[in-house]
C-alpha cells in the first residue's frame, strides 16, 4: 500500500486556516470553499494585471494620467460552478484582462485545455508554458495538480464499473515508466487489462500501477473482474507474468492461459546481433505459423539446433513454456492472427508509451495513473468498429471453450 505524502507544515497552516474561516463540516463545505477561493484568486490575478497595465501599484502615487475606476461585477462560469467576481476598471477604458477577457464568462475552458495536455503526456511544468503562450499568463504546477485532480473520483468509478459477462480474450501486458516517490525514482509497471468482448469491440478492464507480480497479487486482479461482473474468459493472454497460470486456474478455471507469442519472440531476439535477427526472427515463424503442435514442435527443435551453437541458451525459454505456447495450435489462422499478433494491445500501448517521450519522470504514481486514464479515453473513441471477421472468430472460439469444459 503507498504510504501517503506527510503535509508540509505550510499546507497544514492553510488548512487548519481554511476549516476555521469556512467552518467546514462535510464535502459541500469544501466545494464552495474552493469556489470562493477560485474567485478570489482570480480577483487577486486581476489586480495584479492592473498594477502592470498602469505601472503602479494601489496607494501609489503616479505620473500616469490614467488611473483606477472602480470594479464592475461580472458572473463566470467554471466546472465548480457560477461565482460572481470583482473586475478593476481604469478611466480611459484601455485596459484588457488576460485571465478573463472582456466578454468572456466561461473559464472551464483553460481546465479543459490543461487535462488535455495531460493526457498527452505533458509535465506541470511543460502544460504552465503552454498555457502562458496561448493565454499570456503563469498557472503554477499546484494548480495543474488541483485541475487534474478533479478526475480523481472518475477513475476510482472507472476501475469500478461494471463489465460485461463473458469476454472470449482478454489480454494483460505492462509498460514502464519512471516514478518518483519519496525523493527516489524506480521504474514502475503499470499493468493493462485489454478485453475483447462478445461484440468484437475493444475495451480497457483495468490499469494497476506499481504493484509486485505474485500469485496473490494477481488473483486479486482477476477476482476484481469477477466482482465487476465477468463470469467467463475464453482465452487470457499474457507474458511470463509471476504467479498467472495459477490465479488464472484459480479465478477462472475454465480460460486457457496462452503464453504471448510476441514477447517470446522479442525475449529470443533481444541478445541476437543485428545481421541475424530477420533469419532468427523467420525461423521462429515457422514455429508459430506451423500447421499442429507436432509439426511446431519439430520445427522448434530445429531452429534450436541451428542457433544454440552462436546464442546458447536463446531457445530454452521456448522448451520451459511450451505448454503455455501449443494452446494456439488447435485454432484457424484467422483466431491465431488475433492471439499472437497482439495488434488490439500494441496499438494501445503505442499511445501510452508517447507518455514517456513528452515526460522522463512522473512526479508520483497517482500522477502516471492520470496520464493513463486520459490517455486510454483518447484511444477509446476510436474503439466503435468490431473486429475484422469477428463472427466467425468469436463462433469458433466459443465452441472450444464449450468442447474443452
Amino acid at each position: 500500500m503507498a504510504r501517503r505524502k506527510k503535509l508540509s507544515e505550510g499546507k497544514k497552516e492553510i488548512i487548519s486556516y481554511l476549516i476555521n474561516e469556512y467552518e467546514i463540516e462535510s464535502a459541500k463545505d469544501i466545494h464552495d470553499a474552493i469556489k470562493d477561493l477560485l474567485g478570489d484568486t482570480i480577483e487577486s490575478m486581476l489586480e495584479a494585471e492592473m498594477e502592470h497595465h498602469l505601472g503602479y501599484e494601489t496607494n501609489q502615487r503616479s505620473d500616469n494620467e490614467n488611473s483606477r475606476n472602480g470594479y464592475k461585477t461580472k458572473r463566470i462560469r467554471s466546472s465548480m460552478g457560477e461565482s460572481e467576481i470583482s473586475v478593476p476598471q481604469d478611466r480611459d477604458s484601455s485596459f484588457e484582462p488576460q485571465i478573463v477577457k472582456k466578454r468572456q464568462k466561461d473559464i472551464s475552458e483553460i481546465e479543459n485545455k490543461v487535462i488535455g495536455m495531460y493526457a498527452r503526456g505533458l509535465s506541470t511544468r511543460q502544460i504552465s508554458e503552454q498555457i502562458y503562450d496561448i493565454y499570456g499568463f503563469e498557472v503554477s504546477d499546484g494548480l495543474v495538480s488541483d485541475i487534474t485532480d478533479k478526475i480523481l473520483p472518475e477513475i476510482e468509478d472507472w476501475q469500478k464499473r461494471p463489465l460485461s459477462e463473458t469476454y472470449p480474450v482478454v489480454f494483460i501486458d505492462a509498460i514502464h515508466f519512471s516514478v518518483k516517490e519519496e525523493g527516489l525514482i524506480s521504474k514502475k509497471a503499470a499493468y493493462i487489462i485489454l478485453g475483447i468482448n462478445e461484440d468484437g469491440l475493444k475495451e480497457v478492464l483495468g490499469i494497476y500501477v506499481g504493484q509486485n507480480e505474485s500469485s496473490k497479487y494477481w488473483l486479486g486482479v482477476l477476482n476484481s473482474l469477477k466482482n465487476r461482473g465477468v463470469k467467463d474468459i475464453y482465452i487470457i493472454c499474457s507474458d511470463g507474468l509471476i504467479g498467472i497460470e495459477e490465479s488464472i486456474s484459480a479465478a477462472y478455471p475454465k480460460a486457457e492461459w496462452q503464453t504471448c507469442i510476441v514477447h517470446m519472440v522479442r525475449n529470443t531476439l533481444k541478445y541476437v546481433s543485428y545481421k541475424d535477427r530477420k533469419q532468427f526472427a523467420n525461423d521462429l515463424k515457422t514455429i508459430y505459423h506451423a500447421p499442429d503442435e507436432e509439426v511446431a514442435n519439430k520445427n522448434r527443435l530445429k531452429v534450436a539446433e541451428a542457433w544454440d551453437k552462436k546464442y546458447p541458451g536463446s531457445m530454452d525459454r521456448w522448451e520451459r513454456e511450451w505448454n503455455s505456447i501449443t494452446p494456439i495450435f488447435k485454432y484457424s489462422k484467422e483466431v491465431r492472427k488475433i492471439i499472437y499478433t497482439t495488434n488490439a494491445i500494441e496499438s494501445l500501448n503505442s499511445s501510452y508509451r508517447r507518455l514517456n517521450r513528452n515526460r522522463s519522470v512522473f512526479p508520483s504514481a497517482t500522477s502516471l495513473m492520470k496520464a493513463l486514464y486520459l490517455a486510454t479515453n483518447i484511444i477509446a473513441k476510436k474503439w466503435n468498429i468490431p473486429l475484422k471477421s469477428w463472427g466467425s472468430i468469436v463462433g469458433e472460439l466459443r465452441i472450444m471453450h464449450v468442447l474443452e469444459n
